[in-house]
């Protein structure tokens, strides 16, 4: 009898063994590939604060997954371009099954460290394409044009100068774009508008954006375009309006932050998920899932802001809204460099 239950026992270890093994071998290449249960170990690599508005929303959709159960997450915040490469290496030899970044500066490096790691899946922020050539590193981007163009409606409702001043931080596609958008929207309503356009050269410089938007107020924009941080507190201080980007931060600026456009990173992140899970994880454009048919943008609610807003043009943007989801209405995807008129 108890002969018995020790062989039992030791076909039991090989059948597992056995079992172990097969699954390792049908499972080999495939980057990331785990049980649904097990969370993914995921990384990000930021170049600047977490707090900043663009990666905070990464940051916040990673914590759901986290608290969810999904992923275990840790990150890096305000890592130079030059020492961008070493993390992300460090974080592949930790044993990082995802690893989430922003790679608008060192693109030949973070895929060079791809290819070395083929079964790490790569997820980055990028002005830049899929290439097959790397597989495993998909691109995403922040496509909330959507958005952006519903809150240029409501600029343009808000602007009595009809001169609007606007502040990024470069002149890349993922900011042009949005800009654009928002351009459209204004002109929608107010043909007549002029902007002034100006990039600070940095993605967190708020001192520099806020002494940019002084010139611009002074130049006789009474409405502004806040892209980068610093902007909405020159509006408030000059006590004029502004339009917020990414975020909302009409909390914190309750006279002056009219309507916002939102990124929402969770469907984007969720995808990539669930595909690094299945095995199936492969070069690919995310950005896609940005687009608020997808779920991936909104406007902010208006708030402090709901009953001064002009009820033709609240209407005019649930209208403009419903066909955007609906796909009635497409709002142009223009990357090209916007200009002061």
């Amino acid at each position: 009898m108890h002969s018995n239950s020790f062989n039992l026992a030791i076909s039991r270890r090989n059948l597992i063994k056995i079992a172990g093994a097969t699954a390792a071998v049908a499972t080999a290449g495939l980057p990331g590939r785990l049980l649904a249960a097990d969370p993914i170990k995921v990384a990000a690599v930021y170049t600047v604060p977490v707090e900043q508005q663009w990666v905070s929303r990464i940051h916040k959709a990673a914590n759901a997954a986290k608290e969810r159960g999904d992923i275990e997450y840790v990150y890096s915040e305000n890592t130079a371009n030059n020492d961008y490469e070493r993390v992300m290496r460090e974080y592949c030899e930790a044993g990082h099954k995802l690893i989430l970044g922003e790679v608008f500066g060192v693109e030949d490096a973070a895929r060079a460290v791809a290819k070395d790691y083929p079964d790490v899946a790569f997820l980055m922020g990028s002005s830049f394409k899929p290439d097959a050539a790397v597989p495993n590193f998909s691109v995403f981007d922040n496509y909330i044009q959507d958005a952006s163009y519903l809150s240029g409606l409501i600029a343009g409702a808000m602007t009595k100068s009809k001169n609007i001043g606007m502040v990024g931080g470069y002149p890349i596609p993922e900011v042009n774009r949005l800009m654009n958008a928002f351009m459209v929207g204004v002109k929608e309503v107010a043909p007549d508008t002029k902007f002034q356009v100006a990039f600070i050269g940095s993605w967190f410089d708020p001192p520099k954006a806020k002494e940019t938007a002084f010139a611009q107020i002074d130049g006789g924009a009474d409405l502004l375009y806040a892209e980068r941080f610093g902007v909405s507190d020159a509006a408030k201080e000059k006590k004029i309006l502004a339009i917020g980007n990414v975020i909302d931060t009409q909390a914190d600026y309750p006279d002056t932050v009219v309507a916002s456009a939102l990124w929402h990173f969770e469907p984007t992140l969720d995808k990539a998920i669930a595909e690094v899970k299945a095995g199936t994880f492969k070069a690919d454009d995310y950005g896609v899932y940005s687009f608020m048919k997808n779920g991936g943008c909104s406007l902010a609610p208006l708030g402090t802001f709901d009953g001064k807003v002009p009820d033709d043009v609240k209407a005019k943007v649930a209208e403009k809204e419903k066909a955007i989801k609906g796909g009635s209405f497409t709002v142009e995807v223009n990357d090209a460099e916007p200009k002061s008129s």
